[in-house]
């Protein structure tokens, strides 16, 4: 079914008007060097991505201004403000001196979306060290493949969280100190390297120096998946705020008069990058809301803090279109004025279904992990084209590639999407791995690892990912990752995973298992690999649907054929097969 353009209205007609008035006059005008000029810096010289978001706006009336409402699961709420914010991040960075935080550590977090949290995500850039946020729904195994390859240095957990970390403790010789965020006040025996939070805040001082840091300094890491090995860290430094600041004015066309929802993790790039960074550089009071998805939920939080702007994800979108249209009708959501997603393709049916549910589309847009801010948008003044991403930011040279990278594609052709480095939010390395980092550039382009095509106009059209990565609800998944967690289990001898198409997280994990002799296929025994491997793993990297089959289909190095097997689930050509194993 095709789609009509979704003409968008004249620019005077829209509230505050657009913060992006001309694409074409932007494009032609404006780089990352025009909209640095919109960041403070350190009063000595440097800058600190933390500073943008808090201290810079304490000498302006936005020091009084509602930084964060929170929302709790059980609906209790609390407000900070910039100048509250500023003042307990200086405390704690001032702890985490004292524990031994010095520049360059690194320093996680594992743990759901309490105030603790953001305050934590804030206050170790002040410190000079690295974040590393983690998705609470993580497995002990996760956790630690990511502790031990960044050699953290301290992690906050909660009581509940630590069931995981304890048997992982001693495989963690760098770990020194786990903050315990006891927010409910749940009895609890503390261990040798760990103390509370509320401890070391209330030794703290407010009286703190942030660390003089460089935009070159890094300051964040999130973990992505690839098809082979294990989860490689993504590394940004400060200057990484230019593009959050840039884009989240640009794209998700933020006012001073908005309060804005991002429904992302921090676990999640987007949950960093515009669910704190990008808002608050920019002034804007945001909300953060702790529990899951549910749409009553949802639209309760926006009805309550009359939200303006919106920025979530496709899965989302699709649940709440199933949830469907009477729920949407039980909430005040005219305070609504402009919706974004991120995290894969959005497809044309929920874009003209947010039209029809709240009398505005969703504007889509593309990036990733390894981009650190959004490259490609769909902007508040232009039509939307239903199932593009839209046009590259001012600043951003996006093009398709061919097969060897060699050469520009014209329109209509399918090709590799590459970006030209550099740009402030682009990242600096994959920890440890430098080699790796550098096979990512090739003849002066970033390689994304997706494929897409250029229309005409200059609207990208994603197609399709270049390797095994499984996207699912936005979460990359490394198929590797999966395969090794579902090895471990005594009565598997191998396994091969792939994505399967999914109506409502685009893609659902799938293994192929052969077993190991002694062991008959049942349903039990598939129920019991699952539970086996969520105990590992993130929740959505374990497999939704489990296969037995006698053998796997390998190449004669002993390789798994992922793509034969995703061909003859999907019932498609199997194409060269000489490789295969006998």
């Amino acid at each position: 079914m095709s789609y009509q353009p979704i003409v968008k209205p004249p620019a005077a007609s829209m509230p505050f008007g657009p913060n992006l008035v001309d694409y074409d006059q932007a494009r032609a005008d404006l780089g990352w060097t025009d909209f640095a000029a919109e960041i403070n810096g350190l009063p000595g010289g440097g800058l600190n991505i933390s500073y943008e978001a808090l201290d810079r706006h304490l000498a302006t009336p936005i020091k009084n201004k509602v930084a964060i409402f929170w929302e709790g699961q059980d609906e209790t709420s609390e407000t900070y403000t910039f100048a509250e914010l500023a003042r307990l991040t200086d405390r704690l960075a001032g702890a985490l001196r004292a524990l031994g935080v010095t520049k360059g550590d690194r320093v996680f977090t594992y743990m759901g979306r309490t105030p603790e949290l953001y305050i934590a995500l804030l206050a170790v850039p002040k410190a000079g060290g690295i974040i590393g946020p983690l998705f609470a729904a993580f497995g002990p195994d996760a956790v630690k493949d990511r502790l031990l390859d960044s050699q953290a240095k301290v992690l906050f957990t909660t009581p509940t969280l630590m069931k995981n970390i304890r048997p992982i403790i001693p495989e963690l010789p760098d770990l020194k100190t786990i903050v315990i965020v006891n927010r409910r006040g749940k009895p609890y025996e503390f261990g040798d390297r760990e103390k509370a939070f509320d401890q070391i805040m209330a030794d703290g001082s407010d009286d703190f120096e942030i660390e003089p840091t460089d935009a070159e300094d890094f300051c964040i890491m999130h973990y992505t998946s690839g098809t082979t090995g294990k989860p490689k860290g993504v590394v940004h430094a400060h200057q990484a705020v230019v593009g959050h600041h840039a884009t989240a004015r640009h794209v998700l066309d933020l006012h001073p008069e908005d309060v804005y929802w991002c429904t992302a993790d921090p676990g999640w790039v987007t949950g960093t990058s515009y669910g704190i960074f990008g808002p608050l550089a920019g002034g804007i009071t945001q909300v953060v809301y702790e529990g899951g998805f549910s749409a009553s939920r949802w639209y309760k939080v926006i009805d309550k803090y009359r939200v303006t702007a919106w920025y979530t994800a496709p899965t989302a979108i699709r649940m709440l279109m199933k949830a469907g249209e009477e729920v949407v009708q039980k909430y005040d959501l005219s305070s609504l004025r402009y919706m974004c997603s991120v995290g894969e393709p959005l497809n044309p049916e929920a874009i003209v279904w947010g039209q029809k549910a709240f009398g505005l589309p969703f504007h889509d847009n593309w990036w990733q992990t390894e981009t650190g801010c959004i490259q490609i948008a769909n902007y508040p003044i232009m039509d939307i084209r239903p199932g593009s991403m839209g046009r590259p930011f001012p600043g951003v040279t996006a093009a398709i590639l061919n097969e060897t990278f060699e050469r520009e594609l014209p329109p209509g052709e399918e090709g590799h999407l590459a970006l030209k480095p550099p740009w402030p939010s682009m990242f600096r390395t994959y920890w440890g791995r430098q080699d790796l980092y550098d096979s990512r550039f090739v003849n002066g382009w970033y390689i994304t690892g997706d494929k897409a095509r250029m229309d005409e106009d200059g609207y990208f059209w994603f197609v399709g990912r270049a390797d095994d990565v499984i996207n699912t609800a936005g979460h990359l998944v490394g198929p590797f990752e999966v395969e090794s967690a579902l090895v471990e289990h005594p009565a598997v001898a191998e396994a091969g995973v792939i994505g399967v198409p999914d109506d409502l997280a685009m893609e659902l994990v799938k293994a192929f298992v052969s077993l190991k002799d002694g062991y008959e296929p049942s349903d039990q025994l598939k129920k019991d690999i699952r539970i086996f491997a969520k105990k590992k793993l993130h929740a959505l990297s374990c497999p939704r649907e489990i296969e037995f089959l006698p053998g796997l289909p390998k190449t004669r190095s002993g390789k798994i054929m992922r793509r034969l097997l995703k061909a003859r689930e999907l019932g498609l050509p199997e194409g060269d097969t000489s490789t295969l194993e006998e």
